[in-house]
């Protein structure tokens, strides 16, 4: 199964500290299973997952070469998941009232936890929806595996991207792994810590705004990754 992989418990333990370190996937599950439960942090798990096999479709289809070497792909698709991370910023700090002509539901954290002992009910369906996207528009994923991967594909195997493929879904595996301790973390955070739960309109707030930070941070970043 493992058949022209190099050093398979090296990228399985890399793997894993990359996924234990926290970003816009974490944060993002974090706030829903603090919001709504382990159900709904476990639901943006998935689709921060689903979202990841976007980029390992892609990278082992050529297309993450594409967007590394043209400046005009990438920047496009930059740019698109700076302003997908940014909205998701601004709805979760309760600016956004309307968009293309919808109201935005922005129902802080504070309000469900308090109400509902961290048992909101918020759609799962969106919740999932909105962690796919959260992944699958950042172009720095898509790089990421194009970076990572080849590392550790043998020079000798005979089909370098069923390879690549096989990496990918590894990586993605153990990440969901992690992912689900995240949603587990969170939802014990809200039941446990009463005082936490009616702060939780702050954490809200605060993560919105690194939410914005993160669309930032991409939007200012370099075109291309040497």
């Amino acid at each position: 199964m493992f058949s022209g992989i190099d050093h398979i418990a090296l990228f399985i333990a890399a793997g894993l500290l990359l996924n234990f370190t926290p970003g816009p996937d974490v944060l993002y599950i974090l706030t829903h299973a603090i919001k709504s439960g382990w159900r709904a942090g476990a639901v943006a798990a998935l689709g921060i997952t689903a979202g990841c096999f976007v980029h390992i479709a892609a990278a082992a289809l050529g297309v993450s070469v594409l967007i590394a070497a043209s400046s005009t792909a990438f920047m496009a698709l930059k740019w698109l998941g700076a302003a997908y991370l940014a909205y998701v910023g601004w709805s979760m700090l309760g600016l956004g009232k309307m968009l293309f002509g919808k109201p935005i539901a922005t129902n802080t954290i504070a309000i469900d936890a308090i109400q509902t002992g961290a048992s909101g009910q918020k759609s799962l369906k969106k919740v999932f929806i909105s962690g796919f996207w959260t992944n699958a528009l950042n172009p720095k994923v898509a790089l990421f595996f194009l970076a990572f991967l080849p590392q550790f594909i043998s020079p000798s195997a005979q089909h370098k991207t069923i390879t690549f493929v096989v990496l990918g879904l590894l990586f993605n595996f153990n990440g969901l792994w992690v992912n689900f301790a995240y949603a587990a973390l969170g939802a014990v955070i809200a039941k446990r810590l009463t005082v936490l739960q009616r702060g939780m309109l702050w954490l809200e707030r605060t993560a919105g705004a690194l939410f914005i930070g993160f669309g930032l941070k991409l939007a200012l970043s370099d075109q291309t990754a040497h």
